[in-house]
């Protein structure tokens, strides 16, 4: 067995039989080991999950993997998603314990693409009825100035902006307006290709600031993450000079600050998010690839998996490390985010990888 089929099978273990996964289908937001518990179950996370199972199906063929997805689309369709409000709560609550009453522009992007992503799969209508639906409820949260990060329900009103930035507009919000742009793809429905555009122009216009809004080092580590949201929305676009200079000069940025900042404070999916960067680019746009650059993240991101006898780490991607230890979090979207960079990039040294921009995790 090679060291990526190694790796493979002990990630796709891990979401299988960690316990990340309920009984429900939902997914939780992380594993804390440092009390030995799971978070609450997260919509977003169970759409980026969908989209992890999709992707380890189509690599493997095991069944298992494409029954997790369709747990985890179920839960999405029948459970989590509101048909009176046409849209994706924060979270979900399965114990009746209190749960923020908001929808996030950017979680139900992430959902919509998983759905997508399952409907390709299985061809059932469901997961594309509600992503359609989901998709036309986004267009809630614009407004002629932004596109608002958070709704408070059932009103649908816009929340105050706070200076953390999943809770303020930004560029990092062009991740979700993706699914805009495969809603597009899939129903030819103009508003959706429109919307995607016009996400692609309001990111390209503050995408400068982003980085720079935050002086703290560690929170720019963060900001790293969502930064590379940013570029990731650009891939459909990198035909366009303007966004293919906009995405060179970002990943040059990323790789900067993330080499600057690591020894303090390094995320793995930061370093997993750059490397699938570097690929993507190279195979759609034809971009150099540092191939040195990429060894090195890819190295890094290897590290972060966790050995363990205890099923609920095994397998699974540590979230961060700081100063040398790393954060008592084993978290479902650094494990999706590291599985797939580096089975992508053993693809790339083997000359076999090809670059679909809907699978991208």
């Amino acid at each position: 067995m090679s060291n990526t089929d190694a790796l493979l099978q002990a990630a796709g273990a891990w979401f299988l039989n960690s316990g990340i996964q309920d009984s429900s289908g939902g997914v939780a937001r992380f594993y804390h080991t440092g009390i030995a518990r799971r978070a609450r179950v997260s919509t977003e996370i169970t759409g980026y999950t969908v989209s992890t199972l999709v992707f380890l199906y189509e690599r493997t063929g095991e069944d298992e993997y494409l029954e997790g997805a369709l747990r985890a689309a179920r839960f999405l369709t029948r459970m989590a998603w509101d048909r009176g409000l046409q849209t994706f709560p924060f979270e979900y609550s399965s114990n009746g314990e209190g749960v923020p009453a908001l929808a996030y522009f950017f979680d139900c992007g992430i959902i919509v693409r998983g759905l997508l992503n399952v409907w390709r799969l299985s061809n059932q209508p469901e997961f594309r009825e509600v992503a359609i639906a989901a998709g036309r409820s986004m267009l809630d949260f614009q407004a002629a100035e932004a596109i608002h990060p958070i709704l408070a329900l059932p009103e649908k009103h816009p929340l105050a902006y706070e200076p953390r930035w999943s809770a303020s507009p930004g560029c990092y919000q062009l991740k979700s307006a993706l699914a805009w742009q495969e809603l597009f793809e899939a129903t030819g429905e103009i508003p959706f290709l429109r919307a995607y555009e016009s996400a692609v122009a309001r990111a390209l216009a503050n995408e400068q600031d982003f980085l720079a809004g935050e002086i703290n080092r560690e929170k720019v580590m963060d900001r790293l993450h969502a930064y590379a949201y940013f570029l990731e929305g650009l891939l459909p676009v990198l035909n366009r000079a303007d966004c293919a200079e906009a995405f060179q000069k970002g990943l040059r940025r990323l790789g900067e600050y993330l080499r600057e900042i690591a020894p303090v404070f390094a995320r793995s999916d930061v370093y997993a998010q750059l490397l699938r960067l570097r690929l993507y680019g190279e195979s759609l746009a034809a971009f150099p690839l540092d191939f040195g650059a990429a060894a090195q993240e890819a190295g890094e991101a290897s590290a972060f998996q966790a050995a363990s006898d205890d099923p609920r780490l095994a397998g699974g991607f540590w979230f961060g490390r700081k100063s040398g230890e790393m954060l008592p979090f084993v978290n479902p979207v650094s494990t999706a985010f590291c599985l797939q960079a580096l089975i992508l990039w053993e693809d790339r040294r083997n000359g076999t990888f090809e670059a679909r921009r809907q699978a991208l995790i």
